[in-house]
């Protein structure tokens, strides 16, 4: 998983780059606020990539003294960063340009060069958009898109998805505004593009703003993970009742689980050992991703 998340972030760092250039050369060609704030998007996405990938390595880093759960939070935090760059830098610049072009009603010129970046734009964005796609698709088992990303706990894996979808519909968005602004004459329809270009990328950074924020406030496993928890536990033989249980994502694949067990009265404490050593193996066998497993024996040496 965290494989496939890397190389997808890679990839839409190498060819947004690649594709800012081309973009930034063909805007100042044809003059076209559509294919400028297109070239600020991949370049915006390109800095957010490079923020994602920082974010990446360092959520890898071992705990230590100051951080003896880790740095898995750090993930979180980089992509909440991002959402909020492609917000303010993406959206809103794309948008006031936008709105500059329509009130000044400067002319573009639907040149070669225009059409032809939107089709190499078009193969780069989409060989990264099948990278970020492996990527959500290993992470989907069945589920809906939607629910994938209400529940994935490696927001690049959704990220790096969305930034690509988004820079593909800009490029058809792109397209239009410049191909019809010059067939019909009306220049402000290129700059209505861009404008339609950055409120899409707002909409793509609420969503990753709002997924990141619940990450890094912190999120437990699910009902169904929960509930096969406590039937483990429930099935020592040594484990009287269940009182409370709380897990936290300490990363995309760590977390953290504590549990009040009340062992019964007429058990050893050997045996209580015993069982906790038992009740942890089996927790971490079936849900690898339980790393840290807390039970609070309220009833050893009652």
């Amino acid at each position: 998983m965290a494989g496939e998340s890397t190389r997808a972030v890679i990839a839409a760092i190498a060819g947004n780059l690649a594709i800012a250039v081309c973009k930034f050369v063909a805007a100042g060609f044809s003059g076209s606020a559509a294919m400028l704030a297109e070239a600020i998007h991949s370049l915006v996405d390109t800095g957010n990539d490079g923020l994602m990938l920082y974010g990446l390595r360092r959520s890898t880093k071992p705990a230590d003294e100051d951080h003896p759960f880790g740095y898995g939070h750090e993930l979180y935090f980089w992509t909440l960063v991002v959402g909020i760059l492609i917000f303010g830098l993406g959206g809103g610049m794309s948008i006031v340009t936008g709105i500059l072009h329509v009130m000044h009603e400067t002319t573009t010129e639907a040149s070669v060069w225009s059409y032809a970046v939107l089709a190499i734009a078009a193969v780069f964005e989409g060989i990264s958009w099948w990278f970020g796609y492996r990527a959500f698709r290993s992470e989907q088992q069945g589920r809906g898109v939607v629910e994938t990303i209400q529940i994935s706990k490696d927001p690049t894996t959704f990220s790096v998805l969305l930034e690509d979808s988004a820079a593909l519909a800009g490029l058809a968005i792109a397209f239009v505004g410049i191909f019809m602004s010059h067939q019909l004459g009306m220049p402000w329809i290129d700059g209505a593009s861009s404008i339609v270009i950055g409120v899409l990328l707002c909409l793509i950074a609420l969503v990753m703003v709002y997924e990141s924020k619940g990450l890094l406030i912190g999120e437990g496993v699910t009902k169904e993970t929960a509930h096969g928890v406590r039937a483990l536990i429930a099935a020592e033989s040594e484990v009287e009742s269940i009182g409370k249980l709380g897990t936290l994502y300490l990363g995309p694949e760590d977390v953290m689980l504590a549990v009040e067990v009340r062992f019964r009265r007429d058990g050893s404490v050997a045996d209580t050992r015993h069982a906790i050593g038992r009740m942890s193996n089996a927790i971490r066998a079936k849900y690898p991703r339980i790393r840290h497993v807390f039970l609070d024996a309220s009833s050893i040496g009652e």
